[in-house]
């Protein structure tokens, strides 16, 4: 898995007039999506075509989101930084590799903790939460996780997740489902043997760039550049083609990650995405939890898009959105949309509860 280049790279604003496409599949009928959207539907698929508004979502202004200060609490072998912002239902979110909590999109957090009680954390030997001394795998990270709810008293909450974070998430769905309300993937693969997996060449450009770094040699330019333009996709590039000048260092881009903490998630990252073990998806379709699947289109380098159908086709009633001229960062590109995606079903199945 390895990181996602996509955190301190000011990714150009739309500007008011232009139409965002967001294409969303849902295997249910929808009667909310917003009150600005036009819905077109057929019999299994809802075309959704909306422009960006200036509706205020805010329950708390970004400034103080960005300023609530970090807790810590000990949880087992670690102590673990977080902060919770917001009203209503917990949601707790899981990053993207090798991300710190302040990595979250500030539009985003807004979003949802319009109406919702948003718990964002470092996870285990990344920001301010200490390493431990327990193995690190996709198991502990989750234990962890349920660790920081039951320290917080929060019996059940929603739970989402963002490419390595959306492996997290569905580790823990099968461990603790009595923990899980709902379920939000984005950017995501549920692993195994049926995945599709990334293409060779950037395989082994990822590799190199954790060797580089565990060997201490400087990571080019160049190969930045790659890593870049992978993490925003085609699509993206062709309407904001100024977003591959001024590439960050690593440095730059994940300031204070350590060698050992990426090579840490890129170990965990490859686990989940081997062929070895039968992958999450027949679980998760046991458990059956109501499911929002985020992907963008042009996702063909960190995590397929086509992983996302897959994820979709197994798990029943699950919700798939496909936004285009977006790409694994698909986060950055369009925050504000996903929050107001992710406020529509997680009312939706607030209610059918």
């Amino acid at each position: 898995m390895l990181l996602n280049i996509r955190k301190k790279m000011h990714y150009p604003q739309k500007s008011k007039g232009n139409n965002t496409s967001v294409f969303i599949i849902i295997f249910m009928f929808i009667m909310i999506i917003s009150t600005t959207t036009v819905i077109i539907m057929t019999t299994t698929t809802n075309h959704v075509y909306g422009q960006q508004d200036n509706t205020n979502f805010n329950a708390i202004d970004s400034s103080n989101i960005q300023s609530i200060p970090a807790k810590k609490i000990q949880i087992g072998d670690i102590e673990i930084s977080y902060k919770m912002l917001g009203k209503g239902d917990h949601i707790i979110l899981f990053n993207g590799a090798s991300d710190v909590m302040d990595a979250w999109d500030l539009s985003f957090l807004t979003n949802l903790s319009s109406n919702h009680t948003v718990i964002v954390f470092d996870s285990r030997g990344l920001g301010n939460t200490t390493m431990g001394s327990k193995s690190y795998s996709m198991q502990q990270l989750a234990s962890d996780a349920a660790g920081l709810l039951g320290a917080l008293n929060i019996p059940k909450a929603d739970v989402m997740g963002y490419s390595l974070g959306s492996f997290i998430a569905q580790q823990f769905t099968m461990m603790y489902p009595d923990k899980v309300n709902t379920l939000t993937l984005v950017g995501s693969s549920c692993g195994g043997k049926d995945q599709i997996p990334k293409p060779a060449e950037f395989i082994k450009l990822q590799s190199e760039v954790v060797n580089k770094s565990l060997n201490n040699v400087s990571i080019s330019q160049e190969e930045m550049k790659e890593l870049v333009a992978a993490s925003v996709g085609v699509g993206w590039i062709k309407l904001h083609p100024e977003v591959l000048d001024n590439i960050p260092t690593m440095q730059q881009a994940k300031p204070g990650l350590s060698p050992e903490a990426m090579n840490n998630q890129n170990n965990i990252g490859k686990e989940w995405e081997a062929t070895n073990w039968s992958g999450a998806c027949d679980e998760l379709a046991k458990l059956a939890k109501p499911t929002l699947v985020i992907t963008g289109t042009d996702d063909n380098m960190y995590v397929p898009h086509v992983n996302s159908l897959k994820i979709v086709e197994k798990i029943p009633g699950a919700w798939l959105v496909q936004i285009k001229n977006a790409g694994h960062a698909v986060m950055d590109q369009y925050p504000e949309e996903i929050g107001k995606i992710m406020n529509t079903f997680l009312s939706t199945a607030a209610q059918s509860n």
